[in-house]
């Protein structure tokens, strides 16, 4: 049978108003905050997912739960920090607080199989993973030299390759496999951030920063052809893998190598509460630089209302072809140097330029900058021993000018050196020490609503966790008033 509709969010309030009374007619026993979490999802409007849902239910069959209700039991979950379905379901029957706030009646709540059921429904794709389980052994990522690092890309792909084949390919939503969970999750969470100012789609700033996400403890692979049998142990035929999205990685914060994903985040860094945008899982090999790119390509895309404007990233992402493509975007970019690249060679006359893009002159000082020609796209710089009153007090001046020696760095000369604003103005380091919004949220995910704690073995499983996160991070940064609406309605019974 087709979901029944269940009245609307009014009806769902109605639901949570009237039981609280019957279970908790004293609500100061409730905990503060567990309040806080009452309090959001009763104001949480999810009938766009009764809407949303309502074709992928047959005619025929049973009576279905309400899709709107199991979507916000399972965030509840997730709130609460239960990890298994296995459990939440059994709290679900023992627990009348977490049956109201779900929108079920307490004795009739659904079992963990149910729950399965709906985060299939929310899957567009007929297989649980984008990769086939049968595929050729990758090669593993080296342990970096250095302590604290990420480890070098094994990506046959450059960037240089890759940023051009992404930028004109069109993602179609039709074809996303977790195209119901991104549908969700802007009609009923981003959209609502953005109404509420929390986030500006005209004029982002967009933070960019890929996390480990463990999914097991080893890889599970076993061998499906003969070659063992013949005495051949090291055969590069494919395996079967129990997770074939995922492979072997290097975490860099805890200095060890893992299996899972690589996810890949950006973030509203210009928002107050570091608001998630857009995510995308890729297997843990993947270098940040070609991370972003698989996602910043699909958000824009998927999210074609969002208009980019800043570009706050790592020195993972210090690559020309970056600087090329927000010259051409208009994108204003903040990226760290990485110091593998620059100009070694006098540059124009007998200065040079430093790691950080300052040109140093040839007694080995760095200039100081002298402002910038924004319609000629270039930056000045000027000896720091020259003074307008006192002339260059340095022994071996290279001016004989009392204004001291300029010089005028061009972006269209070296766009990824030359930057405007320049790396060392206070403007440029104001904004770049916003990226890491971007860690923040990551952080977030995994600490404060347990990503990783999911027992997952398909990527459908962990996109349904990860976009439910996502959700609740939306959730919490919303304003709830000083004194709880519902509260004072379980107490005022007349």
């Amino acid at each position: 049978m087709l979901p029944v509709n269940s009245g609307g969010h009014s009806a769902y309030q109605n639901f949570v108003v009237a039981n609280l009374r019957k279970y908790y007619p004293n609500p100061d026993k409730i905990a503060r905050s567990t309040w806080d979490i009452i309090d959001r999802f009763w104001n949480l409007d999810l009938s766009y997912t009764d809407n949303l849902m309502h074709d992928k239910y047959s005619i025929f069959g049973p009576k279905p739960r309400n899709p709107a209700c199991m979507q916000r039991s399972y965030l509840l979950s997730i709130d609460f920090k239960v990890t298994s379905l296995t459990d939440w379901a059994a709290q679900l029957k023992i627990n009348p607080l977490y049956a109201i706030l779900s929108g079920f009646e307490f004795g009739d709540t659904p079992g963990v199989g149910t729950f399965y059921d709906f985060l299939k429904r929310l899957w567009n794709s007929d297989s649980n993973n984008f990769l086939s389980h049968e595929h050729p052994l990758k090669s593993k990522v080296k342990k970096p030299k250095t302590k604290g690092t990420k480890a070098d890309s094994i990506e046959k792909v450059t960037v240089a390759q890759l940023l051009p084949a992404l930028e004109n390919t069109v993602f179609n939503i039709n074809d996303q496999p977790y195209r119901s969970l991104l549908q969700l999750y802007k009609k009923e969470f981003l959209d609502l951030s953005v109404s509420k100012g929390l986030i500006t789609p005209a004029s982002l700033t967009l933070a960019g920063d890929g996390t480990p996400v463990v999914t097991s403890h080893r890889e599970r692979k076993h061998r499906i052809c003969a070659c063992a049998s013949k005495g051949i142990t090291d055969c590069s035929c494919d395996r079967y893998f129990s997770q074939p999205d995922c492979d072997v990685g290097w975490d860099s914060s805890r200095d060890c190598y893992y299996h899972g994903y690589d996810l890949y985040m950006l973030v509203a860094s210009d928002s107050e509460s570091d608001l998630p945008v857009f995510p995308y899982l890729s297997c843990a090999s993947k270098h940040d630089s070609h991370g972003f790119l698989h996602t910043f390509f699909r958000m824009k895309s998927l999210l074609p209302e969002f208009n980019v404007t800043k570009l706050l990233l790592d020195s993972a992402h210090d690559a020309m072809p970056y600087y090329e493509y927000c010259k051409r975007a208009g994108i204003t970019p903040f990226i760290d140097l990485n110091g593998k690249g620059g100009i070694k060679l006098p540059y124009k006359d007998d200065f040079t330029i430093g790691k950080d893009g300052i040109p140093v002159c040839r007694e080995g000082r760095r200039m100081n900058h002298d402002g910038l020609e924004a319609s000629k796209h270039r930056i000045k710089f000027r000896c720091p021993l020259a003074s307008r009153k006192y002339g260059c007090s340095c022994e071996h001046p290279c001016s004989k000018s009392k204004y001291g020696r300029t010089v005028h760095l061009a972006m269209k000369d070296n766009p990824r050196l030359f930057n405007i604003p320049p790396r060392d103005s206070k403007e440029w380091k104001t904004e770049y020490n916003a990226r890491t919004s971007a860690e923040r949220s990551n952080k977030r995910e995994k600490l404060d609503f347990l990503l990783e704690s999911g027992r997952h073995r398909s990527t459908k499983m962990w996109y349904c966790r990860l976009y439910h996160i996502l959700m609740l991070q939306h959730l919490d940064a919303l304003d709830l008033p000083s004194e709880s609406t519902l509260k004072k309605m379980i107490l005022d019974v007349a």
